[in-house]
């Protein structure tokens, strides 16, 4: 069975929960950027949590099924051109599935039961745009093999889940260059705004920049998802999915690994704060 891409949407990639375990080798994980999301569509299909699926940026995907097909859709709240959000959907031969635009959250995620059958690439699936591996970024025309089904059927045909928040706010665990910086607490007091440059690698915030203790240079250090590296602008920079695993600006502190979800959602212009998980 194959999935025909009628339109690729904004931008569409297929993904899976990563391959990590690389850093060493300069290979971040890479993966589903809303990875709850992620599992919940393949839950919903009955598929295995990791098996892979496309990641749809601000909705315009459109897909055509060559044979029955069940798919789920979750993540942003965006409209269908059947069934909704948070179910299984069932797919006739030849029929297409429309997403709209995103009203809410930035990121949908499709599932399709027996997964996205792309070649593996260190054993994942996932598209790394930042290193450049995985299956290419999805293209109109391009034909999506199924894998088999598996043997487990799905269990739910809802999963309500509660809508996003409009001021989302993330919890955050002090960085180790925190003391390089004169008011490090600032960042918890101060209202971002997520800037249009950002993307998989990064979500990029505007605001009040943070103010220096030191100036010196700082030799490229690791860096987790989460971090919240601090370029010379003194506006923060939020590393996620595919982020670099080594960075030559401090950080001033980390996103708990639970709220890197939410932090996918945060569109373009949208506001967000940050505050001490403890």
């Amino acid at each position: 069975m194959k999935l025909e891409v009628v339109r690729p949407g904004f931008a569409t990639t297929v993904q899976d929960l990563g391959r990590p375990g690389h850093a060493a080798l300069g290979v971040g994980r890479s993966g589903a950027a809303d990875r709850g999301s992620f599992r919940l569509a393949n839950r919903l299909v009955g598929n295995p949590a990791g098996a892979a699926a496309l990641e749809v940026t601000l909705g315009g995907l459109v897909l055509r099924a060559s044979a029955v097909t069940t798919v789920a859709v979750t993540g942003a709240c965006c409209p269908l051109s059947k069934g909704g959000l948070n179910g299984p959907i069932t797919l006739w031969p030849g029929e297409e599935l429309a997403l709209g635009t995103a009203e809410s959250g930035l990121r949908c995620y499709v599932a399709v039961r027996g997964g996205i059958d792309v070649p593996p690439v260190l054993g994942s699936r996932a598209t790394d745009t930042l290193g450049k591996l995985g299956p290419p970024p999805v293209t109109a025309g391009m034909l999506l093999p199924i894998g088999p089904a598996p043997a487990a059927f799905p269990v739910v045909d809802l999963a309500p889940r509660a809508a996003l928040p409009a001021e989302p706010v993330l919890r955050v665990t002090p960085g180790p260059r925190r003391d390089w910086f004169t008011a490090p607490d600032d960042l918890l007091s101060t209202v971002y705004t997520v800037s249009p440059d950002s993307d998989r690698v990064g979500i990029r915030l505007t605001g009040p920049a943070l103010a220096r203790a030191r100036h010196d240079e700082l030799p490229s250090e690791a860096c987790v998802p989460g971090s919240l590296q601090v370029p010379p602008s003194g506006r923060p920079i939020l590393f996620h999915a595919d982020h670099p695993t080594t960075g030559g600006y401090p950080v001033i502190a980390v996103v708990e690994e639970d709220d890197l979800d939410l932090a996918a959602q945060l569109r373009p212009g949208q506001t967000v704060r940050f505050r001490s998980a403890s």
